[in-house]
């Protein structure tokens, strides 16, 4: 039986794609680089706002990542003004996570995200206190696919890996959960889609949040 579930944020429990393209597109406007579209920031995020700028700029033409220094300072002082910018939960998240506390499991948090952008996310949406555990890129901490943050939430809830899911919607999050042997499920309603999930062979891919849940009350993650 499972005990607990650990959640990435962007493209699984929250469309963020608004605000990461509107935030981008602002550091490539303050440079004089061209805009780009969602279809590209779709496959750009996941990996942290530091590969997101460097893959942004190569993109919009700054070749030689002449302005990436200055591009991390000026991301991060736009995301922190427009980080919720058209933010909202996926159909069926809010109901698979009160159907997940109301069978006394515990729901986590773990994302590439700056950790007081993810904090934000998530306590505008779902409110303070819902989540049992938040966790975003820190310092000294690194960032997903290394298992160190799935590690963490794993010790301070006592409980082994095969008594927890790991939800994600991206390569980076097979990666983590697989690597962490976390019963790892694709979630194909985000930001890749199906086929990049199922290339590393998670334990199923859901198309939809209701799917996780009907594997949940089955106790039957095939």
């Amino acid at each position: 039986m499972i005990r607990g579930c650990i959640f990435d944020l962007d493209g699984t429990l929250l469309n963020t794609l608004g605000a990461l393209t509107y935030t981008t597109n602002l550091v490539m406007e303050y440079f004089g680089l061209r805009r780009i579209d969602e279809a590209h920031i779709r496959q750009f995020v996941g990996d942290g706002y530091k590969l997101l700028m460097e893959r942004s700029l190569r993109f919009a033409g700054d070749e030689t990542l002449e302005h990436y220094e200055e591009s991390l300072t000026v991301y991060t002082d736009y995301f922190a003004q427009y980080c919720m910018y058209q933010v909202k939960p996926y159909d069926g998240i809010p109901e698979l996570l009160e159907s997940m506390k109301a069978r006394g499991l515990r729901i986590a948090v773990l994302s590439n995200k700056p950790h007081a952008r993810t904090v934000e996310n998530i306590e505008t949406i779902f409110g303070r206190g819902y989540f049992d555990r938040i966790y975003g890129e820190q310092p000294g901490v690194p960032k997903k696919p290394d298992p160190a943050g799935v590690n963490r939430i794993l010790r301070e809830w006592k409980i082994e890996p095969d008594e927890c899911l790991y939800l994600g919607d991206t390569n980076t999050d097979m990666q983590t959960g697989l690597g962490a042997g976390l019963i790892t499920v694709g979630a194909a309603w985000g930001f890749r889609g199906r086929e990049e999930l199922e290339a590393f062979h998670p334990c199923f891919v859901a198309d939809s949040p209701s799917e996780v849940l009907d594997k949940i009350v089955r106790n039957d993650y095939s």
